[in-house]
């Protein structure tokens, strides 16, 4: 039979994870097989997928993408490989949701933002003291570089406006509206919806202070649009941005973001 190890497809008759552990040579600290971890001696079959990871020790550089891709489970990684999602706006939601998605594994991102990383940013955002007056773009880019090297991350320093939507988003499958400003996010989201019909738009409104995060849901307004948040709890003084409700949102938006890319949309 043929099953793909570490990577690599083989020819083999073993029948057992513990067999296959012997012939490789390699240490069984972790096995996941067809998406799922494991430590029984599974029977193994036709076509699984199967990593042998051995912890402390740098894999080459084509078994890590294989590691990385066992855990997403491989049917839905060769789908979100292939994709383009753009992130406009890098703060609290889109910083997140960048990490998020790089660590799906989705292929191709852009992501745009004028502004730099700045001390108030480091209570919800996705940056360190090491980012302090970085391009919040540029300090995106390279932390997603260090979790997945195998992804293509574009960026742009630019603030997003009515005239430049149709020029910086064309060719993206998804879009995920991120903005602070309700004023930007109403921009963006109509723009998308009048200019680029074809481009889904994931949008957030709706996440402030330290409400009930079970408030938080993700709800499809219009053909290619949809939102998530509470839809009420704005920034406002006494009701500030705090990362756990700020980053469920996020995750939300992230989550949208791949069941639209694998084709399951929510009516």
């Amino acid at each position: 039979m043929y099953i793909t190890v570490n990577g690599k497809e083989m020819e083999t008759d073993i029948c057992s994870v513990d067999e296959l552990c012997q012939h490789i040579g390699k240490k069984r600290d972790v096995i996941i097989i067809n998406g799922y971890q494991t430590s029984e001696n599974f029977k193994l079959s036709e076509n699984d997928v199967i990593s042998v990871i051995a912890k402390g020790v740098i894999p080459e550089q084509s078994e890590l993408e294989s590691m990385m891709v066992a855990r997403h489970t491989p049917q839905v990684h060769s789908r979100v490989k292939l994709a383009k999602v753009a992130i406009a706006g890098l703060g609290g939601l889109g910083s997140n949701i960048a990490i998020m998605l790089a660590r799906t594994g989705v292929g191709n991102l852009l992501l745009v933002d004028f502004d730099v990383v700045e001390p108030s940013n480091l209570n919800r955002q996705n940056y360190y003291i090491s980012h302090l007056g970085l391009p919040k773009a540029v300090a995106l880019q390279s932390q997603i570089k260090e979790i997945n090297p195998f992804i293509t991350v574009n960026i742009k320093t630019v603030r997003v406006e009515e005239t430049n939507v149709v020029e910086l988003f064309t060719g993206y499958d998804v879009i995920c509206e991120a903005f602070d400003n309700p004023v930007a996010k109403a921009m963006l989201v109509n723009t998308v919806i009048e200019r680029l019909k074809e481009v889904k738009i994931v949008a957030a409104s709706g996440m402030a202070g330290y409400t009930s995060s079970n408030l938080i849901k993700t709800e499809r307004k219009m053909k290619n649009f949809y939102i998530c948040g509470d839809l009420e709890n704005g920034a406002q003084i006494g009701n500030g941005l705090m990362a756990p409700r700020v980053q469920i949102c996020a995750g939300h938006q992230a989550n949208m973001v791949l069941r639209l890319l694998l084709g399951i949309e929510e009516v």
